[in-house]
């Protein structure tokens, strides 16, 4: 058996990757799935299209690897976080659309939340700001809005789990149930430093215990496949972000990692110690793997690549996502126009829930490709500001930042990154670090590999982006853009 097979269950498509020993990349097949929008700042998934799509594309990419189930050392997962799914545990049928990280609909029960003085206790425990992107309070909402649900799951009919769950419960045809830490200490409801379930919190939610996962470690057999695609290991589990920053092979404490998706997401590994955050990061555990748990310093941007889809699919300005370089390049500079994405609220540093996109300093002489540059240029601007914050909590100076995703490929991005954080910004040459984290992952859990140190020597730079911007230009930039931010914030409320 010499192959992984890695399921990257993303929040637009899911993915399936066979991965070879050397870390070779040999078949890949992608299926997008529908996003629903029931009102402004609501964003949901249909779980039957997310599991349909994604074991599709797992029988797509056996068949073009030209390879059976029987030739699989293992499957690792990794998932979309955050987003939520409850389902009966007899018939597997889901009681309401999944929802999205993304969603904001329980930004009032958070305000409640923290109107209770939850807040310290929430940090305390769960390394986490009390905030909608969090599975618990979106778990509350359906036991609280869904008719019946509350009563189901008080019986116990009902189980719960984030995609991570969802898929290896369709795998195993319902007989596991489990989740991983990574995956658990995103839901607001685990305590970190226990890394158990916390009662006080479910209480406080009123989420039945019963309807929760097991915690397992991110790298053991959990069980093994049924169905199509059958008698092959799920050995390894981790969000998507934790699964990249061990992509990355950000495997030592003080390294981090970038990932330039639909948000963006910054992690720092801090090794075996929680650090709490004094700059509204988060604190995360990181992986499980060898009776060790690492954790990590987080910071979450919700909108990164979203805001090229956006100039695309909303304002027209670019044909297709790549384009947006060369329409940012036609111009020398901003312009003075300044982009926050900040579609569906603002994440870390600030944490804003009703805050709302702006785009600021229009003149008549703003064009396009202004705008195309400012919303490339506001990226790295909230990249920079979770590595300020990163900086003050941890006290780590990052000596380069290694990055993935799929803006990486967007060089004036990445020049531009280097500028303002004043690093160089390295990019892998191997981009699929998600994918990479989990079979990696699945791999360690079944002899397939022997140890980190075997896969660090997979790990090679593409490029490396080194900062040419003089210290003055950057802060005079980052000052403009803290401007923007502060005319973005509270919008909605």
């Amino acid at each position: 058996m010499k192959h992984l097979l890695a399921l990257d269950q993303g929040t637009t498509s899911s993915r399936a990757l066979i991965i070879e020993y050397d870390g070779k990349v040999t078949a890949v097949a992608q299926k997008e799935f529908t996003q629903i929008f029931p009102q402004p700042g609501w964003v949901e998934h249909d779980p039957k299209e997310i599991w349909a799509s994604q074991i599709a594309v797992a029988a797509q990419a056996l068949g073009m690897a030209e390879i059976e189930p029987r030739d699989i050392a293992a499957i690792g997962i990794t998932n979309q976080r955050e987003t939520t799914i409850v389902w009966d545990r007899k018939t597997g049928e889901p009681v309401h659309n999944a929802i999205v990280w993304q969603d904001r609909r329980t930004a009032p029960m958070c305000d409640k939340m923290r109107a209770e003085g939850m807040e310290p206790v929430v940090a305390a425990k769960t390394g986490l700001v009390i905030d909608a992107y969090f599975s618990g309070t979106k778990v509350a909402w359906m036991l609280q809005n869904v008719p019946g649900v509350r009563e189901r799951a008080e019986r116990g009919e009902l189980a719960f789990g984030n995609v991570d769950t969802w898929l290896i419960w369709n795998l195993t045809e319902g007989k596991v149930h489990v989740t991983d830490e990574s995956n658990a200490s995103r839901t607001m409801l685990l305590n970190i430093h226990t890394r158990t379930w916390d009662k006080d919190l479910l209480q406080h939610l009123g989420i039945p215990a019963s309807m929760l996962p097991e915690v397992k470690s991110s790298s053991e057999v959990y069980g093994e496949t049924t169905g199509i695609i059958p008698g092959i290991p799920v050995a390894g589990i981790a969000g998507d972000q934790q699964a990249a920053l061990f992509g990355q092979m950000c495997s030592k404490k003080g390294m981090a990692k970038n990932t330039y998706g639909t948000g963006s997401f910054m992690l720092l590994n801090t090794g075996t110690e929680a650090v709490p955050s004094k700059n509204k990061l988060v604190t995360t555990i990181a992986w499980r793997a060898n009776n060790q748990t690492f954790y990590a310093l987080e910071g979450s941007v919700f909108i990164t690549g979203a805001v090229v889809q956006w100039l695309r699919d909303g304002l027209k300005v670019i044909r297709t996502a790549p384009e947006v370089e060369q329409l940012a390049a036609s111009v020398p500079d901003n312009g003075g126009v300044y982009l926050v994405p900040a579609f569906v609220g603002l994440g870390a540093p600030h944490w804003d829930g009703y805050a709302r996109g702006a785009i600021v300093g229009l003149t008549r002489g703003s064009t396009t490709a202004h705008i195309a540059r400012a919303a490339l240029e506001g990226i790295a601007y909230q990249v920079a500001d979770v590595l300020q914050a990163m900086h003050a909590d941890s006290g780590v100076h990052l000596s380069q930042l290694r990055v993935d995703g799929g803006a990486v490929a967007n060089n004036l991005l990445m020049q531009f990154q280097a500028d303002i954080l004043g690093i160089p910004v390295v990019r892998p040459k191997n981009a699929e670090t998600t994918a990479m984290g989990a079979a990696y992952l699945a791999g360690l859990a079944t002899g397939f590999y022997k140890s980190t140190d075997e896969i660090e020597t997979q790990w090679a730079i593409d490029r490396s982006f080194e900062p040419k911007m003089t210290t003055d230009q950057s802060e005079k930039l980052r000052g403009e853009w803290n401007k923007a931010v502060g005319r973005a914030k509270a919008w909605a409320s």
